[in-house]
């Protein structure tokens, strides 16, 4: 049984092994506050450090772990990660952002009655969060 419950998402991703730099055309499978599964197009061994980084989330969007397994498919490679242990409420705090994207993508789509592209969503979603955050806190920035 798993540890910990796991979210679809087909989000756009770069794993970033710690000594080379990002791999491109990387999309995150499923993701938990345990670790990620994401196709890529190359295969990594298991144990390379990583730093999985989910653009649409913003550049802070990077959480270290490393490649668990890795499994050959028909024109790709699915990679599982496990994340670092330090820092879990950064983690959870991932898994939500994730989450909440994912809803809003959904929930968009359903309007428009057709996909829409990803960086539109994620770019709404962004100024809603952000027009939220200001209203919430009188309208002005907080240092």
């Amino acid at each position: 049984m798993r540890r910990f419950l796991r979210h679809s998402s087909n989000l756009p991703v770069e794993l970033r092994p710690r000594r080379h730099s990002a791999s491109a055309n990387q999309r995150l499978d499923n993701i938990s506050l345990g670790g990620a599964a994401c196709h890529s197009s190359h295969p990594l061994a298991q144990g390379t450090a990583v730093t999985l980084h989910i653009p649409l989330l913003g550049e802070q969007a990077a959480y270290p772990g490393q490649v668990t397994w890795c499994t050959k498919q028909a024109n790709s490679y699915l990679l599982g990660l496990t994340f670092s242990e330090h820092a879990p409420e950064l983690r959870a705090h991932m898994v939500e952002e994730v989450c909440h994207l994912e809803q809003y993508r959904h929930h968009r789509e359903q309007q428009a009655g057709q996909p829409l592209p990803l960086e539109l969503i994620a770019e709404e979603w962004r100024e809603q969060r952000l027009t939220v955050f200001f209203r919430e806190r009188g309208g002005r920035l907080i240092e």
